[in-house]
């Protein structure tokens, strides 16, 4: 089943984000290369694709797991939230109609 992670940033947390961005992406791409990453990427803080020194907000992902806790596990073992970057992450099970 699809699940849904999103991810809120803390505040003050761009140099941290930085730092763990190539552990995080590692993470993503086995997903995408097991065929279970549906769609992954941060909130800009402001109305831009480059929000600069403005940073992020946040963080989705949507990916499929076995079940809700394979799901929160592994959230709860992304690099982002081990270096403080998410201030919290909530994981909710995701149906897809469209497209």
């Amino acid at each position: 089943m699809w699940y849904v992670i999103n991810g809120t940033d803390a505040g003050e947390s761009l140099e941290r984000r930085l730092a763990a961005r190539a552990a995080h992406l590692a993470r993503l791409q086995q997903l995408q290369n097991e065929g279970r990453l549906l769609l992954a990427g941060p909130y800009p803080a402001v109305d831009s694709s480059d929000p600069g020194p403005a940073g992020f907000t946040g963080s989705l992902i949507v990916a499929e797991f076995d079940s809700l806790e394979d799901a929160q596990s592994w959230a709860n073992d992304d690099p982002y939230r081990e270096a403080g970057v998410y201030a919290s992450v909530s994981v909710k099970p995701f149906r897809k109609v469209l497209p």
